[in-house]
């Protein structure tokens, strides 16, 4: 039995840009390659979507590609069980080459269905939140072990009350989109899990959220963090890597075998950093100069970091050489000069890329920091009160502050 598993595919991001058409390139190839490869059966470890609430454009382009699968004869797998009651429409899912996905932090919601509840409704793909579900073919079985995206804080809890239990006789994969400590940390909001106090027994982890892909070993289980199909931070640390999925090859009595399929067709990325000392100007189009002289599918993306002085960045420059290279790349600049009242904005929103933060996470925790500096205690419960704020809903979330309201009852949207 072969499996493709997939993540970060943020569909939307770069909308109405020159990006505008990467992430869909990029998740196209990806699946288009694992199905050619002969996949029996996909998995997308969360994010699909870049926004909660996508774009119809985006929907379109998004349904082009979740739609492949189906468009498949029947791999020969079938399902032996699952602990969710399937919608009807699953049945045909199932028939093709099924796709399990997980919901990640960019679609979640507290209220409302989310996007990956209407994708199942509309029977591309079955969406697992502390479920399992077993496939079989040729007397090789798998079962798919996925939990949604919670809220950090709450992922340890969330885990611990799911308590997901190998299942004799199949090779047992655990599928999350969680920060999992040390891989990704920070003291703003600390992740609950980490790699001590993962579920123990299984045969692979497997993780979405983190976009770079790698592995490790907790306690000798593969712990694999996917990564995306595009880029979206532009980080330093995403220069040169790859993005791509994982093959999974199962065979009876052996160790599953694991291996890294990168996109061929991606924009490439680079990052570089020039001072202002020794000709600002000059050292930039010598970097640029050297990196053009390759060729390029699509134009490259290179974000210039500028440090020194700032008496010696001359912005005009910069200007200049966005108009004389503008055809030939997509150019980001981004200075380290900035004055020491800007320092703790920057900080802020340093820490909310490094985490993969949206603005509305950032926002629910402030609230929560918020409400707790207000002793409101640690077991209120923040998210319906943020949703409320968020829908413009002011009263009904005071009255839930100030306990004329103790639920939620009664404030469903009108």
């Amino acid at each position: 039995m072969k499996l493709a598993v997939l993540s970060d595919f943020h569909f939307g991001f770069g909308y109405n840009s020159e990006l505008e058409t990467d992430s869909f390139d990029n998740a196209d190839e990806a699946m288009q390659r694992a199905i050619e490869g002969g996949a029996d059966l996909v998995l997308i470890a969360g994010d699909i979507f870049d926004l909660r609430y996508p774009k119809t454009p985006v929907w379109t382009h998004a349904m082009r590609i979740l739609t492949r699968p189906l468009l498949q004869e029947s791999t020969g797998v079938r399902m032996v069980s699952c602990t969710k009651e399937l919608k009807p429409i699953s049945k045909h899912t199932l028939q093709h080459l099924p796709v399990v996905s997980l919901h990640g932090n960019h679609e979640f919601r507290s209220r409302d269905s989310n996007t990956l509840e209407a994708l199942e409704n509309a029977g591309l793909l079955v969406h697992l939140h502390k479920d399992a579900i077993v496939f079989e073919k040729d007397g090789v079985r798998v079962a798919i072990h996925g939990m949604s995206w919670v809220p950090d804080r709450y992922a340890k809890r969330e885990l611990d009350e799911w308590n997901p239990q190998p299942i004799a006789g199949c090779t047992n994969i655990l599928m999350m989109h969680q920060s999992i400590a040390p891989y990704i940390f920070s003291p703003l909001d600390a992740p609950s899990l980490t790699s001590a106090n993962m579920p123990k027994g299984f045969d692979l982890i497997f993780d979405g959220h983190l976009h770079r892909p790698g592995s490790d070993t907790v306690d000798g289980t593969p712990l694999m963090f996917v990564g995306s199909t595009v880029i979206t931070q532009f980080e330093k640390g995403e220069a040169g890597a790859d993005k791509g999925y994982y093959d999974v090859e199962l065979l009876p009595n052996e160790l599953p075998a694991v291996a890294f399929r990168p996109i061929a067709n991606g924009r490439r990325f680079f990052f570089e950093e020039v001072a202002t000392d020794g000709g600002l100007r000059q050292n930039i189009e010598s970097r640029l100069d050297s990196i053009l002289a390759g060729g390029f599918a699509k134009k490259p993306m290179v974000r210039v970091k500028i440090t020194g002085k700032q008496s010696e960045y001359v912005p005009q420059d910069v200007k200049e050489i966005e108009r004389a290279y503008g055809d030939r790349a997509i150019l980001r600049f981004v200075n380290d000069l900035e004055s020491p009242e800007m320092a703790d904005k920057a900080e802020m929103l340093r820490s909310m890329r490094d985490q993969g933060m949206t603005v509305e996470e950032k926002g629910l925790q402030l609230l929560h920091e918020s409400l707790q500096q207000l002793q409101f205690g640690s077991s209120f419960e923040t998210q319906p009160v943020f949703d409320l704020l968020v829908d413009g809903r002011v009263d009904s979330a005071f009255d839930i502050l100030t306990g004329q309201q103790s639920t939620l009852a009664g404030l469903a949207k009108k």
